[in-house]
């Protein structure tokens, strides 16, 4: 077969691909935003269709820049068709009304996948011009890596963010990465900053008519607050008065917006399991801890639709701190377990005190009673930290004692 022949089949086979990815894409899509029983479920699935079709032509475009078994020139060609479909796919998914400013759309995504899907999309993003849709990817990209517990590289795709959507007039994806901003701080301690980003972002949503972002607004002010306060070790009432005020009202106005379209019903549980657990971290502080179990375990339900490690691992330690200071040793070492595992595979700090109060109980119950609770309660251990989290619970305790 001629040069030109076989340049001229694989221009061919190129556009065959092209057109079966696409159309199988778009049908998946159409299918899912369709589905009249479970349309949440079928929205979810969409926006994991946008991502993973992402993805595979990044992936391809990659292929074809680095493929030794066609002509270079021909091959970088290819690669940047493919990285025209990326754009586009990323430019469609932006525009549509679901897209997830405020995340919780990863559970499709294992953590590998997740981080894979990154390291692709991270490239043509960086080539693209500031955009209202490039706002949008990079604050869903900014969400990913905070779950990821790479908080400098979350900050910095949402500052990025935040710039372009503030010139392109987008004012939700600007609030959102006000909010988002906010959280990464409280995750770095950085709590003055963290207050900060959450005054304007609670400003500005009230001034745009934005009650979301209001609503996730007063939740991460009033989440910001109470870690200020417990910052500075004092269970005065008063001080979390405020706090416990901001909290409140965040959580009626995100219930009044749960019953929405999904994009907003699932930001709207997002950002009620913010307020409940950072009421049960301030009734923790406030040394009432049966008040802190009733908001923390309504937290348990609502951050299951959220893909925020830190959020979950936070609930977990202060439900097993709880339930520890209503004598009720059993569930306090379960809550502990989850909390060290997650905060420990996210680098947060507080995996250590989750730890802490692991190794008192070890002390207070003895060592085989609290491995007896551990196996007890293997089967709902597994189901959030699977089976490898499991095995690994007894190093990472020991891990603890030999740097304490």
């Amino acid at each position: 077969m001629s040069d030109r022949s076989h340049s001229t089949q694989s221009e061919k086979d190129w556009v065959e691909l092209t057109v079966i990815l696409q159309r199988i894409q778009q049908s998946l899509v159409t299918w899912f935003e369709r589905q009249p029983y479970d349309s949440k479920w079928g929205t979810s699935a969409s926006i994991a269709t946008f991502l993973s079709f992402a993805a595979v032509w990044c992936e391809l475009s990659n292929g074809f820049r680095i493929a030794t078994s066609i002509d270079r020139s021909k091959g970088e060609e290819l690669a940047k068709a493919c990285f025209q479909i990326v754009l586009q796919i990323l430019r469609t998914f932006a525009h549509r009304e679901y897209f997830p400013l405020y995340g919780g759309v990863f559970a499709f995504f294992g953590r590998d996948a997740l981080r894979d899907a990154i390291a692709y999309l991270d490239t043509p993003l960086k080539e693209v011009e500031g955009t209202q849709e490039k706002a949008r990817i990079l604050t869903l990209l900014g969400y990913s890596q905070f779950i990821l517990g790479k908080y400098p590289e979350a900050n910095s795709f949402h500052q990025e963010a935040l710039e372009i959507a503030r010139q392109a007039g987008d004012q939700p994806c600007e609030i959102a990465n006000l909010n988002h901003n906010s959280c990464v701080c409280v995750a770095q301690k950085d709590y003055s900053q963290a207050i900060n980003y959450s005054q304007r972002a609670l400003i500005l949503a009230r001034q745009a008519g934005e009650r979301l972002g209001e609503a996730h607004a007063l939740a991460t002010l009033g989440y910001s607050e109470v870690f200020a306060a417990q910052q500075m070790e004092r269970i005065e009432p008063d001080v979390y008065e405020q706090a416990i005020e901001y909290l409140h009202r965040g959580l009626e106005l995100s219930e009044k917006l749960s019953d929405s379209r999904f994009g907003i019903s699932l930001a709207a549980r997002q950002t009620q399991a913010l307020c409940y657990i950072s009421l049960g971290i301030a009734h923790v502080a406030l040394e009432k801890p049966q008040a802190a179990v009733e908001y923390l375990e309504k937290g348990s339900e609502a951050v299951q639709f959220s893909s925020d490690k830190y959020l979950q691992g936070l609930n977990f330690l202060y439900l097993a701190e709880s339930y520890y200071n209503l004598n009720n040793y059993e569930k306090a070492v379960y809550n502990s377990c989850l909390g060290m595992y997650l905060l420990e595979q996210i680098a947060a700090m507080e995996w250590r005190q989750a730890a802490g109060l692991l190794t008192i109980l070890q002390s207070k119950l003895g060592d085989e009673t609290v491995q007896q609770l551990i196996v007890k309660y293997r089967t709902n251990i597994i189901k959030f930290i699977g089976v490898d989290g499991y095995d690994y619970l007894p190093q990472l305790l020991e891990k603890y004692k030999r740097s304490h």
